[in-house]
């Protein structure tokens, strides 16, 4: 098994190599696996996709649970994991602090820092206090005793307030404070998104797995994209595939679905291989 500090310089090589690469999202150890026997290098986990599993809505996971979540996926596999850590889990700065070096200690060699409030009528925190923010979190992140790769991230276009010139302030703002890699979630246009890689000095990550976004990992390589995450996309694909079999069984009373599941050895081989 690879040490923590051989997965952070894993995961910091993987950023610094030509062209882009895919940092899927599992939600549970199972998914994980699977992802790792695919052969993927590095995951990353999603605040929302574990929210679902376990029956919640997103955003309402608290820090010590969201913390023993990424450590079972970090656990799971060989491979580098970064962790969803939606806002911190606070607006003060020890807290901030706090999240990102028990983040580390959960095993974890990357994680995100989210600008959202979660109050609708002001949903991003005032620029200065955000860098703060960032800047807290990577005080305590590059202390740790290993490579840890910080990703700032700038919510304007999940938040409804969808202005490319304050996310891109935003997030070079973040990357003075000390960010390792900046992420405007919700980018939809190669345009925007290479305006944002010009914008910057840091990695960029973007999200894929968003309706009617034809976008191919070699298009956002050729753009100057480092990093492609999925988001909830898989856990939501696994979901819908799920909620059209239950349909159909209830609605039609039959049981076509299982011609497109996958087959039961198979499944059970991928698992019995580690």
């Amino acid at each position: 098994m690879r040490t923590q500090a051989e997965k952070g310089q894993l995961f910091r090589d993987l950023h610094e190599r030509e062209g882009a690469f895919i940092i899927p999202n599992p939600w549970d150890v199972g998914t994980a696996r699977l992802l790792a026997r695919v052969g993927f290098e590095a995951l990353a986990t999603t605040s929302a996709g574990y929210a679902f599993s376990v029956g919640r809505r997103d955003n309402t996971i608290d820090r010590d649970e969201m913390l023993q979540h990424v450590e079972t996926i970090a656990a799971a596999t060989d491979l580098p994991v970064s962790g969803d850590l939606e806002s911190g889990y606070g607006d003060d700065l020890d807290t901030i602090s706090e999240t990102f070096r028990r983040a580390g200690e959960a095993g974890l060699i990357g994680g995100s820092i989210e600008d959202s409030t979660q109050r609708p009528e002001d949903p991003l925190h005032e620029l200065e206090l955000a860098a703060d923010r960032v800047r807290a979190a990577a005080e305590a992140a590059h202390a740790l005793p290993f490579p840890f790769m910080l990703t700032g991230r700038a919510e304007n276009f999940l938040v409804g307030r969808p202005d490319l010139g304050d996310a891109i302030e935003r997030l070079q703002a973040y990357q003075e404070a000390g960010a390792d890699v900046l992420y405007a979630p919700g980018l939809t246009s190669g345009d925007d998104i290479a305006t944002v890689v010009r914008s910057v000095d840091r990695p960029v990550n973007v999200v894929m797995g968003l309706q009617g976004v034809q976008l191919s990992l070699a298009d956002l390589s050729e753009i100057g994209v480092k990093r492609v995450s999925v988001g909830s996309a898989l856990s939501r694909a696994a979901l819908g595939a799920f909620l059209d079999a239950a349909r159909e069984m209830k609605e039609r009373g039959s049981f076509s679905f299982a011609e497109r599941a996958v087959d039961y050895r198979k499944i059970s081989s991928m698992f019995d291989q580690g």
